[in-house]
């Protein structure tokens, strides 16, 4: 059942952690409890509900993280977000087999921080003719045409590069390496993505990626999510709309099966 991931991922968070801060932002959202901060992709849409008038303070995180199951996409947006307030920590990610980023010369020869697509694009090189899926237009998805067949699949399409995400059906079953970025927890379409991925070598990517063991447990191969490492810089960032600030905010995490 599709629940089951999220149930999973609220179970997880002990019931005695509570709320202390949130901000729902414009382009990203947090939450801060006892345990630290987490954030997420703001996600709209979704069902009409206001949650303006509702104070979160002092809730358990737990109750809290429940809210990723709402079909109010903001609502669902706190939800992740406090889901990673307790998930996206030092301590527990690296009880796994966690890389943490370090500045990678990409083909181009411009250096910036390495992320998720090009740590995997020596395996998918070493693959003739790979069929590539990308759920949502990352920076730079394009790149991976100069080595693979690749499809971007897009909620709203703005390039010649995006098709709608409806015809997941049709092309995830076919694709041999899979990027799924985080916010489908946030709308509610990754546990069938991940069905339909389910023969291919699956990567969430983004900083709503929840780093725990049901993502693992549920196809998902490799997460490339994020831990908070300047909580002052992340909760200017969240306030005043996102910008570049907030990449040196976090630190990005990659944990494989």
């Amino acid at each position: 059942m599709p629940w089951i991931l999220y149930d999973k991922l609220i179970e997880g968070i002990p019931k005695d952690v509570l709320v202390t801060d949130y901000c729902l932002g414009a382009n990203w959202s947090y939450v801060e409890a006892e345990s630290g901060l987490g954030v997420s992709f703001t996600c709209g849409g979704g069902a009409r509900k206001r949650i303006d008038g509702r104070d979160f303070h002092g809730l358990p995180l737990r109750e809290l993280a429940a809210l990723s199951k709402s079909w109010c996409f903001e609502e669902a947006t706190l939800g992740i977000a406090a889901m990673n307030a307790w998930y996206a920590r030092k301590p527990l990610v690296d009880e796994f087999d966690v890389v943490y980023d370090e500045p990678g010369e990409l083909p181009d020869g411009s250096i910036r921080k390495q992320d998720a697509f090009e740590m995997m694009r020596p395996r998918i090189e070493r693959q003739k003719d790979a069929r590539v899926v990308v759920v949502g237009h990352f920076p730079h998805v394009d790149r991976i045409e100069e080595y693979a067949s690749l499809t971007v699949l897009e909620r709203n399409c703005r390039d010649a590069l995006d098709t709608p995400d409806p015809a997941c059906e049709y092309v995830m079953p076919q694709a041999d390496f899979a990027f799924i970025t985080g916010v489908t927890l946030e709308n509610k379409t990754a546990p069938r993505l991940l069905e339909l991925a389910k023969d291919a070598f699956v990567t969430m990517v983004g900083p709503s990626v929840v780093m725990a063991q049901p993502l693992l447990d549920a196809g998902v191969d490799m997460m490339a999510g994020s831990i908070v490492i300047d909580p002052d810089l992340t909760r200017h960032a969240v306030k005043s709309g996102g910008g570049m600030s907030f990449g040196t905010a976090l630190q990005m995490v990659t944990i494989a099966k």
